[in-house]
């Protein structure tokens, strides 16, 4: 027998607590749960179009603020047309139903503890906390003369402390309307098994008429690793994952700080680097032009032959030298942690930039070492030759101007002298057995397979190359182009080295050989739960900010199913007769036992 339990949500936000109480699940006896929200309040209208989606049902976008809160938090007074909430306006919410649970995640800036104890206390942050209050008081007053059974509260762990005479109030509030109440806390992580751990608070009330049956704590599982979550989704960036799977544009100097953390530390690993003047002592930072182009050698390896032109721009003849005091600390505030890629990460809130806490991952899933690709590079006589590798078969090539002064290999002679003495090991590499040939240009003509081919053609910089043929190669059309942007000396003044406030997305490979970078929108959705990893999400409008502070705020929905599914079951339990059930798991902390299962809500 389908039994609905009907539940509404006051600052639903983008509807995660909704989402997951819709795929509750319980089953008492005959009696079977079925969850059907019917509304959610928030003031948000970008958040009311995700909560329609997420909730099925349509939510509504009000201010629930008094007048006095409203003046308060904005600094001015509301506009003519603007009204303070009714709880009439709370049941219109909710379709003009009644529901049997209410779920609250009121707003927690001015509880949480990424807000300083000064700023809590303003104006402006008290009028925001004095919001939960009041919205306690609209759901009240809108059910009074027939309760939801059920009631909860969700929040920063510190609201115990910061909001202590509000959870009074709360609490007496509550009573007066005959419910029984009870604080307890629980890890969002552990209840719905997240890559991530996430700690709240939780006021639990039931209405004692109405419900006499214990609530037991849903079973804890064990939290997942970070990879396990990412790396069943696309690399960053991709395309095909659509706009919130972009990387994040760092500052620059956020992207160095994030490739010195080591994998599974946060910011403090910093504090190990030397820092003089603004800069770092022990460490320099230059553009890997090419393939050992300012190559910077470990202390422990050796170099390659020093010839008599080398220098840091041609090779990789400078050395890391270890033989430093360290005596600075990187004390900025900052957290730059980088998780390792089988662990989990912290709690995802609305201030999630990668400097603000643990919110960058080790990707191990980067495109391995940068490809040589000196091929066919043929230097200038005035300029330094690129690295000596083990493939020295190619990219290896110099426009030497002296041919014509030696007598041995390569030699090409004029057009009109004579060539050398043609012996029988002749080769164009041990003599001048080759002739600068003046007739080509001249017996060319309409017809001849060269004249248009283009071979080894190299198009201007500001110029359009033609059309590109399947079989299109730097020898049979012009495929090359004269690239302005390549000149050493330009790398050598940094002008290919961002400044230290530049926005730009990098991939720089970390000591550990793994890619630092921050997570994406996506993957803070994925971490919260919010979609499967092989899933889209899209989210009302197009700025990242906004997606993050509502993907942040939002209730994580495995951890609220876990929540529903244990509270079907104190419902259909309390529908059935029944006040008492054993259980695997333990009663949802001792103060809830009392609150739940004694009359009046005494102490035993």
């Amino acid at each position: 027998m389908k039994k609905e339990i009907r539940h509404f949500h006051l600052f639903c936000g983008l509807g995660g607590g909704a989402k997951g109480f819709n795929a509750g699940e319980a089953r008492v006896g005959s009696m079977e749960a079925e969850f059907r929200c019917i509304g959610g309040v928030d003031n948000d209208a970008a958040a009311i179009a995700d909560f329609g989606h997420a909730a099925g049902t349509p939510g509504t976008v009000l201010d629930m603020f008094s007048r006095e809160q409203f003046e308060a938090f904005h600094g001015r007074e509301p506009s003519a047309d603007w009204q303070e909430a009714t709880p009439e306006d709370i049941q219109r919410a909710a379709g003009g139903e009644r529901p049997h649970i209410v779920f609250l995640s009121a707003p927690c800036k001015g509880f949480s503890g990424l807000l300083s104890q000064t700023r809590s206390t303003t104006p402006k942050y008290q009028a925001l906390n004095g919001l939960t209050l009041r919205g306690v008081w609209l759901m009240l007053e809108a059910w009074k003369d027939d309760p939801p059974e059920l009631v909860i509260f969700e929040n920063v762990p510190r609201i115990a402390n910061r909001g202590r005479p509000l959870l009074d109030q709360i609490g007496a509030l509550l009573e007066a309307y005959g419910y029984a109440v009870a604080e307890t806390t629980h890890d969002c992580g552990e209840l719905g098994g997240l890559a991530q751990s996430r700690k709240r608070f939780l006021l639990v009330a039931r209405h004692q008429e109405k419900v006499p049956a214990f609530l037991y704590e849903p079973t804890k599982r064990p939290l997942a690793a970070v990879g396990d979550i990412l790396e069943r989704m696309p690399l960053p960036g991709d395309d095909t994952a659509g706009p919130m799977h972009r990387v994040p544009r760092l500052q620059w100097k956020t992207w160095v700080r994030l490739a010195f953390v080591e994998a599974g530390g946060d910011w403090r690993s910093l504090n190990r680097l030397a820092v003089e003047d603004g800069h770092l002592r022990d460490f320099l930072i230059v553009p890997e032009y090419r393939a050992g182009y300012l190559g910077v050698n470990r202390w422990s390896r050796s170099m390659g032959t020093v010839a008599g032109r080398n220098t840091p721009s041609n090779g990789g003849f400078s050395v890391a030298d270890p033989r430093f005091t360290a005596s600075s600390q990187w004390k900025d505030g900052q957290a730059y942690g980088v998780r390792r890629w089988e662990g989990s990460t912290g709690t995802v809130t609305g201030q999630q930039a990668a400097g603000q806490g643990a919110f960058s991952v080790a990707d191990p899933r980067h495109h391995g070492a940068p490809k040589h690709n000196n091929c066919f590079r043929v230097v200038e006589w005035c300029r330094e030759a690129r690295a000596i590798t083990g493939a020295h078969g190619a990219g290896q090539c110099v426009a030497d101007p002296r041919g014509g002064n030696y007598s041995g290999g390569y030699g090409i002679v004029d057009w009109t002298e004579a060539a050398g003495t043609v012996a029988g090991e002749s080769f164009p590499s041990n003599g001048k057995f080759c002739v600068a040939d003046p007739r080509p240009a001249m017996q060319r003509s309409k017809g001849d397979h060269y004249l248009t081919g283009g071979h080894y053609g190299v198009v201007p910089w500001t110029a359009s190359t033609g059309a590109v043929s399947a079989s299109a190669c730097h020898d049979n059309g012009h495929w090359s182009v004269a690239d302005p942007r390549g000149l050493a000396e330009q790398a050598l003044e940094g002008e290919y080295l961002p400044a230290a406030t530049d926005r730009l997305v990098a991939m720089i490979q970390s000591l550990d050989g793994t890619w630092h970078r921050p997570f994406t929108t996506l993957e803070l959705a994925a971490l919260q739960g919010l979609m499967d990893p092989e899933e889209q999400l899209e989210l009302d409008g197009l700025s990242d900010t906004a997606w993050r502070e509502r993907i942040g705020n939002a209730v994580p929905p495995p951890a609220a199913q876990a929540i529903a599914s244990m509270m079907a079951e104190t419902l259909l339990l309390a529908w059935s007769g029944e006040t008492f059930v054993l259980s695997a798991t333990p009663v949802w902390v001792r103060p809830v036992a009392a609150a739940l299962a004694l009359p009046g809500g005494a102490a035993a």
